[in-house]
C-alpha cells in the first residue's frame, strides 16, 4: 500500500530497541521503553504559509531522526506499525 502524508506531516519507522544492556542484561519486553529515534518513510509536500505558497520540508526520505516521546500518532500499515506525525514533533536530524 502507498501512503502520502499531507500538509508538513512524516511517516516515521522506528528504530529496533536494544534487547540487552550494554552490561548484557536482557530487558523484558514489560521494561523496554519505545525508543525515540526513527527514519522518514515518507513526507508530505509541505505547509502553507499565509499568501497560500507551500513551504517544503527540512527533512527529507532517509533521514534518521529524534522525536518527543509522545510525539505523533501510531499507525499500522501493510502489517507494519509507524508514527505519523508533524514536522514541529522532530527534535532534530541524526548525521552521520
Amino acid at each position: 500500500m502507498a501512503f502520502r502524508p499531507l500538509g508538513d506531516r512524516v511517516l516515521v519507522k522506528r528504530v529496533e530497541e536494544e534487547q540487552k544492556t550494554k552490561g548484557g542484561i536482557i530487558i523484558p519486553d514489560t521494561a523496554k521503553e519505545k525508543p525515540q529515534e526513527g527514519e522518514i518513510v515518507a513526507v508530505g509536500p509541505g505547509a502553507r504559509d499565509e499568501s497560500g505558497k507551500v513551504q517544503p520540508l527540512d527533512v527529507k526520505k532517509g533521514d534518521k531522526i529524534l522525536f518527543g516521546k509522545w510525539s505523533g500518532s501510531e499507525i499500522k500499515l501493510d502489517g507494519e506499525d509507524l508514527l505519523i506525525m508533524k514536522e514541529s514533533d522532530i527534535l532534530g536530524v541524526l548525521e552521520a
